[in-house]
């Protein structure tokens, strides 16, 4: 979020709560949540963390990334496990989740149980597993489960006026049948891909998401958050059968460019995560290294998609 929209935040939250008095906190949850969805229309995206699976720590170079997780909108997030909740405003109150897939650096359900989530959003291929694990959890922490609702690829549901589609990954889990899944997010004219953890697309969710270079009628995206587990120069390393490189996204992104599945407005980023430990560089040597237009996203960096 730039300087701009923050102050809009505050300003609006500050109106919202004058009457309680010189104690009373700027923020509470209710003007968070209405200052986000008012934004000029725009999509509101709080990174929580942008690491894979091998970030239990710091590195020896004194680096740290959580594991992968956002937050839309200032209450939806998209995967979440213990290692973000820090990242969470304390004005902000999620109350749905979606999730990618059941990995463990994506699902936890006592984690988001703690955290006051109300709707689960997941693939039918594996809602009876996390009804399971759900209710397993909410009965050792004495409350009620949320609700959990399957998603069906290619049926979209809607939030609070952000719409969410999901399309297959190309990746795999413990689950044989397990399917796991990435979102296309719609608010307004913003149309963000977030695509974890996924070897680039499969032919059949470009298909899905109406940006085959065949489908005549063709639905730009207008914003992409896209793993690149590997760095530069591990172009070859083993997983790539379930997850992106950079070289990988760059590529994608030029072709998309090329054939106007993506029109992104001038100038913004396409977002790096899930990325791993063991193949990128810090922060500052990304910031320089990457080649545009990729960006590294960063633990609590926060965007609004225009």
């Amino acid at each position: 979020m730039d300087r701009r929209s923050f102050i809009k935040i505050a300003a609006a939250s500050a109106l919202a709560v004058g009457a309680k008095g010189a104690n009373a906190a700027i923020f509470d949850g209710e003007n968070y949540r209405n200052a986000m969805q008012q934004d000029d229309a725009g999509l509101s995206v709080r990174f929580l963390g942008t690491g894979a699976a091998d970030w239990f720590d710091k590195d020896e170079r004194g680096e740290y990334r959580r594991l992968s997780s956002v937050l839309l909108e200032g209450h939806i997030i998209i995967d979440f496990t213990p290692s973000a909740k820090d990242m969470i405003p304390p004005m902000a109150h999620p109350d749905t989740i979606f999730y990618t897939h059941s990995h463990g650096d994506h699902y936890n359900p006592k984690a988001a149980i703690e955290l006051g989530i109300k709707r689960v959003y997941l693939s039918n291929t594996w809602y009876d597993c996390a009804v399971a694990d759900f209710t397993r959890e909410a009965k050792k922490l004495k409350v009620s489960a949320p609700e959990i609702i399957p998603l069906y690829v290619g049926q979209s549901v809607e939030v609070d006026g952000v719409r969410f589609t999901p399309a297959p990954a190309n990746h795999a889990t413990a689950k044989r049948y397990e399917q796991p899944l990435i979102y296309v997010v719609e608010k307004g004219h913003v149309r963000l891909l977030y695509a974890t953890d996924t070897a680039t697309l499969p032919a059949y969710t470009t298909r899905w998401l109406n940006i085959d270079r065949h489908v005549a009628e063709a639905k730009p995206l207008t914003a992409i958050i896209m793993e690149a587990t590997m760095g530069m120069g591990h172009n070859e390393d083993y997983r790539l059968f379930t997850h992106s490189s950079v070289f990988d996204v760059e590529r994608m992104v030029k072709v998309l460019t090329s054939t106007k599945r993506y029109t992104p407005p001038v100038g913004q980023p396409v977002y790096l995560t899930h990325m791993a430990r063991t193949m990128h560089g810090t922060q500052a040597e990304l910031d320089a290294q990457l080649p545009a237009p990729l960006k590294a996203a960063y633990d609590g960096l926060e965007v609004v998609f225009r």
